[in-house]
């Protein structure tokens, strides 16, 4: 859906350096590549065999909301190890495509530290909020989705008036640039028409998505806006007050 963004007058920005983004995308592939689910591994064996590995994976580093508040610390871990934990191809590189797109400049604003703080404890948060919602559930939830979210919220705060390339299936795919403030909004609203529809089966965790973007969008609110300050600079004397 997202290809790039430029500036808020159409030009295009050449992006800064984020390594931060840049290590979160090689760890997400590393993982998957060596995991039951992209087939390259010969470890975890093909046909049902890999099926198998591929659940019982899942269920070792995904969130399991009935498991998650009644296990133990190795429970309480997984709302971070199933950030790098990707189901198929599609899932991975769509998620990777919006962390590139909308992640290196997130980074360059917040800090490598801080953007590294962010996105490990909003995608935390958005898998917690999905597994309280829906506690009793049984499947595994797995992948960068819900911080990925939280970096689309807190773009959306720092840079509304960047224009995003979207492409639009209902109008065949025709490539598109919109502001942020009008493409992030719309996705946002997808996810919870979406989220309403879902059911407590597999799927996509369209919940969790929500939690993530309203995190990050009000993370990047209370932290970048300053407040106005009141000149303190007392005022002129009247003219009869002036001193020769």
């Amino acid at each position: 859906m997202i290809s790039d963004w430029s500036g808020p007058l159409g030009r295009a920005v050449r992006h800064p350096v984020a390594p931060v983004t840049y290590l979160l995308m090689a760890l997400c592939c590393l993982i998957f590549l060596i995991g039951p689910a992209s087939g390259f591994n010969p470890v975890y064996g093909t046909g049902e065999e890999q099926v198998l590995a591929q659940r019982a994976y899942f269920r070792r580093w995904g969130v399991i909301p009935a498991n998650l508040f009644e296990g133990g610390p190795r429970a309480a871990l997984t709302p971070l190890t199933a950030l790098f934990v990707h189901g198929s191809w599609v899932h991975l590189l769509g998620n990777m495509l919006f962390l590139y797109v909308f992640g290196v400049m997130t980074e360059h604003r917040m800090g490598r530290a801080e953007f590294t703080l962010f996105y490990l404890g909003c995608g935390s948060l958005a898998l917690l909020g999905y597994a309280a919602v829906n506690a009793g559930s049984e499947q595994s939830l797995v992948g960068a989705s819900g911080a990925i979210s939280a970096v689309l919220g807190a773009f959306l705060y720092l840079f509304p008036r960047a224009r995003v390339t979207s492409l639009l299936p209902f109008l065949f795919f025709l490539p598109l640039r919109f502001p942020a403030w009008v493409v992030l909004p719309f996705w946002a609203a997808l996810q919870w028409l979406a989220a309403g529809r879902a059911g407590s089966g597999p799927g996509v965790a369209y919940l969790a998505h929500l939690v993530g973007f309203g995190l990050g969008f009000v993370y990047a609110w209370a932290r970048f806006t300053r407040p106005t300050r009141v000149s303190s600079s007392p005022a002129p004397a009247p003219e009869g007050e002036n001193q020769p």
